[in-house]
Parts: C-alpha cells; sequence; structure tokens
C-alpha cells in the first residue's frame, strides 16, 4: 500500500485579501465556509466582490459540512521541491452542501490505487505556515 499524504505546511504560502479572508479565517478554525449571494443565494468560489450571477455585493458565508465527492484527481509520485519523495494526490473536490463548489486540494491516508471519482470524502486540515491551515480531505468510510 502507498500512502497518500500532504505537502509539508512550510512549503505553503497563502494571500489573504478582503474577498478570501473569511475562508482564511474559518479555516484556522478548523471550520470550512463558502461564499453564499445574500440575494440570489447562488454560491460563488472563488470569492468575489460582486456575485456573477446577479452582481450583488451582498455575501454570506455559510459553513458547510466537509463533505465532499472527488471531481477530478491525479497521483503524483514526487513533490514539486527538493527534500524527500513521497506520493500526493491533488484534487478537485466538489462540496454538495454548496452547489457548484469545488476546491482544489489534496487527498492523504489510504492507498493512492483506491482514489477514484466519485469518491466519497471528508475535510481535514493541515497547518502551514504563518498559523493558517488549509483544506484537505481524505476518504469517508461512514464512520
Amino acid at each position: 500500500m502507498t500512502t497518500a499524504r500532504a505537502l509539508p505546511g512550510e512549503h505553503i504560502h497563502i494571500a489573504v485579501n478582503e474577498q478570501t479572508a473569511p475562508f482564511w479565517e474559518a479555516a484556522k478554525e478548523e471550520r470550512l465556509v463558502a461564499p453564499r449571494c445574500g440575494d440570489c443565494a447562488r454560491f460563488r468560489m472563488p470569492p468575489t466582490p460582486f456575485c456573477p450571477h446577479c452582481q450583488s455585493k451582498a455575501i454570506d458565508w455559510v459553513e458547510l459540512s466537509g463533505k465532499g465527492e472527488v471531481f477530478s484527481y491525479t497521483v503524483c509520485l514526487k513533490p514539486p521541491f527538493p527534500g524527500e519523495v513521497f506520493p500526493f494526490v491533488p484534487v478537485v473536490v466538489s462540496l454538495p452542501d454548496a452547489d457548484g463548489v469545488r476546491l482544489i486540494s489534496n487527498v492523504v491516508g489510504g492507498d493512492i490505487a483506491d482514489v477514484h471519482v466519485g469518491m466519497k470524502v471528508k475535510v481535514a486540515w493541515n497547518p502551514i505556515t504563518d498559523g493558517w491551515k488549509v483544506p484537505i480531505f481524505e476518504p469517508d468510510h461512514g464512520d
């Protein structure tokens, strides 16, 4: 079995701005949130100053369950930086309780051979630089 791992947090840096700050502040608290238009109620990710559907500036940050499904993935056998060699699995995760929202992340834990489109996953958290956390996903066996 070859276990998927997260990229070490010291290699990950984020940029926070007015639109993305609520997402990252919630992530620090290990809460997954997504922006929803306060007028037409459609989710928009990434966060934008105006709703792409109705142009409203109104925004509500909705806490999500953290459950998802692998929409797409790839298996990388070597990280994009020098040092220890290990496999990691970048994924695009659909979030069913935020219609239309997909996150780019990683799957961790479990055998990389078991990752597949449609695989049920749940959010986990990877500490990164400057005290932030980034959402990653692990297999959801329904426990």
